[in-house]
């Protein structure tokens, strides 16, 4: 079998179908988004189980931008709703508020001092200038002082990201870490404040059918043909430009979108020069190892999700989706994710992982004496989070080189190799499509 595309992309994740979208507002090119898996959505999507929906970890909507706003509440028709974020920090047996540099309120007196007084110090005794090349470690010092960064900073990311954070740049943080001002701290210290802080203070989430919603309504506007499922890409010849795909043979494209992980993409497809290919294998991920839970009873704090920077614990965040939505768990129940983060590629005793992981719940009181387990599933997330260590930045800049001389889009969280978000995949898809059409025409109106 043999066919020609005008645009070939490669994902059906929410940047893929994104670009899908906007090509077919924008223009008259023939478009084909293809997705190894038999339902679109990559990491956005859910799945059902024993009456429960549970996503990829948890997925919400932080919206910033008017555009994406207007789309998203067009696409989901009323199956959208607003939420104020209620995120906590475990340390010492206490919960506090996130973010944990503005909220120490609670905590051991001797754990509050040592968090303000370190956190002055960066204001009166400052640190030397960092350079533009400042790791995460000296930058987390600089902004929050030693306490902040001994009791939170430094083990969390330790966990989340996998490696430490002196081998992490610090170009990533930007909305993500949030900065309060000293007042605030000083606030945060002595009164159970109550602020928000950061860019996700409050979220957008689908009624019903979890992130997938999104992913369905988006996935629903785009012609027939123009979406295949169940059709993996086994090989991409880039100087032929032919991607040869499950089900569908060879594929004949004029430009190529990929929304696939940088590295997987890389791997299957060629020729790359060698200093391109020894970029690639620069470049690292975290693996996600999901544990999701349905347990017979209600959640009973209120709480979105909570992090554990403490060692005792393996994992670094759990979340409750039927705090997200009622309708993700049957009546009387609730539903949770639980996140354990590993070096992509290491090998996992899951055996052992989820007796600590269980383990580790009812210490914490999230699992009680008597709760009953429903459902139990480990989702792993082979590439979960990009790595922003010294290393990614000029090996990303020599593979986009290659890449643009070749008129090849990679976008995306994991096709540009970036930290990002559902909103900014979404975004991205639509400024690739522009480009794609050379920014010749405008969008329909929602």
């Amino acid at each position: 079998m043999r066919q020609s595309v005008d645009v070939l992309i490669l994902g059906a994740g929410l940047s893929g179908l994104s670009v899908a979208y906007h090509l077919e507002d924008l223009s008259r090119l023939k478009t084909l988004v293809v997705e190894k898996e038999y339902i679109p959505g990559g990491t956005a999507g859910s799945v059902r189980r024993g009456g429960f929906v549970f996503d990829r970890t948890g997925h919400l909507l932080h919206l910033h931008d008017d555009y994406a706003k207007r789309q998203i509440r067009s696409w989901l028709r009323g199956n959208l709703t607003l939420m104020e974020r209620r995120a906590w920090v475990r340390l010492q047996g206490r919960y506090t508020r996130y973010p944990f540099q503005a909220n120490t309120y609670g905590l051991p007196e001797a754990t509050v001092a040592d968090c303000l007084a370190g956190f002055l110090r960066t204001i009166y005794r400052p640190r030397p200038s960092l350079g533009r090349d400042a790791s995460f470690a000296d930058w987390s010092l600089d902004r929050f002082g030693t306490g902040i960064c001994r009791r939170f900073m430094f083990p969390y990311n330790r966990k989340l990201w996998s490696v430490p954070p002196s081998r992490m740049t610090s170009d990533w943080q930007g909305r993500f870490v949030p900065r309060p001002q000293p007042s605030e701290v000083l606030a945060g210290a002595l009164l159970d404040q109550t602020k928000g802080f950061g860019y996700n203070t409050a979220f957008y989430y689908p009624k019903r059918g979890g992130s997938q919603a999104l992913v369905d309504a988006l996935a629903a506007r785009l012609r027939p043909a123009t979406l295949r499922t169940g059709a993996a890409v086994t090989r991409v010849d880039l100087a032929a430009r032919v991607a040869h795909i499950q089900g569908l043979g060879e594929v004949h494209y004029e430009r190529l979108v990929n929304t696939m992980p940088l590295p997987e993409f890389m791997d299957i497809s060629g020729p790359w020069p060698g200093p391109v290919l020894a970029a690639r294998r620069r470049l690292r991920h975290a693996t996600v190892w999901c544990l999701n839970l349905g347990l017979d009873r209600p959640e009973d704090t209120g709480r979105h999700w909570a992090y554990y920077p403490e060692r005792r614990y393996p994992f670094y965040r759990v979340g409750v989706y039927s705090n997200f939505s009622s309708n993700n768990a049957p009546a009387g129940a609730s539903s949770y994710y639980v996140e354990v983060s590993r070096p992509g590629g290491a090998q996992v005793d899951l055996r052992d992982l989820e007796r600590k992981t269980l383990s580790g719940l009812r210490d914490c009181a999230v699992l009680k004496r008597g709760d009953r387990l429903l459902v139990k599933e480990w989702m792993p997330i082979p590439c979960a989070y990009v790595i922003h260590d010294f290393a990614r930045k000029p090996a990303v800049a020599a593979i986009f080189k290659q890449l643009g001389r070749l008129g090849i889009e990679s976008i995306g969280r994991y096709g540009a190799w970036k930290y990002s978000f559902m909103e900014e995949s979404i975004l991205d898809g639509r400024q690739c499509a522009k480009r794609l059409c050379g920014d010749a025409a405008e969008e329909k109106p929602a």
